[in-house]
């Protein structure tokens, strides 16, 4: 694969795999994005209240998680244009935990020149508690 600084449709095939990132789920990270979104609500910006609810402690909005992938995608190949992205959410992502974001190349269509990328973000346990599928196009 060739540098990540501009990657073109040539530059990309299938089996790559985008650089590990961790995430910035931090509280202070969530309570700014939750502020952006007009989203401050309990369950994400406080621990105990999220618990009181029944969660394991504050969580990541999904909102943020797709955010989390399209920055993920972006910093493989700047000046990429991401025009699907479905995400998958198996349990909630726990807010000031490690999670690590993944992913790898799926398909390399040369008809419409679109690339796939399955995603996964996953948790200090190993599991997978978010995962996606991006069409990227890269020119």
């Amino acid at each position: 694969m060739a540098d990540a600084k501009r990657l073109g449709f040539g530059d990309v095939d299938f089996g790559d795999e985008l650089p590990e990132k961790v995430a910035d789920i931090s509280l202070a990270t969530v309570q700014i994005f939750t502020d952006a979104a007009g989203m401050s609500f309990s369950r994400f910006n406080d621990h105990e209240e999220a618990r009181k609810s029944g969660l394991p402690g504050a969580i990541v909005p999904g909102i943020m998680s797709q955010g989390i992938f399209a920055a993920a995608i972006h910093a493989w190949a700047p000046g990429s244009t991401v025009k699907k992205l479905d995400t998958i959410f198996r349990a909630p992502l726990v807010v000031d935990t490690r999670v690590l974001v993944n992913g790898v190349v799926t398909d390399c269509n040369e008809e419409s020149r679109e690339i796939e990328l399955d995603l996964t973000m996953k948790n200090e346990a190993g599991e997978t508690p978010v995962l996606g599928t991006a069409i990227v196009t890269l020119d």
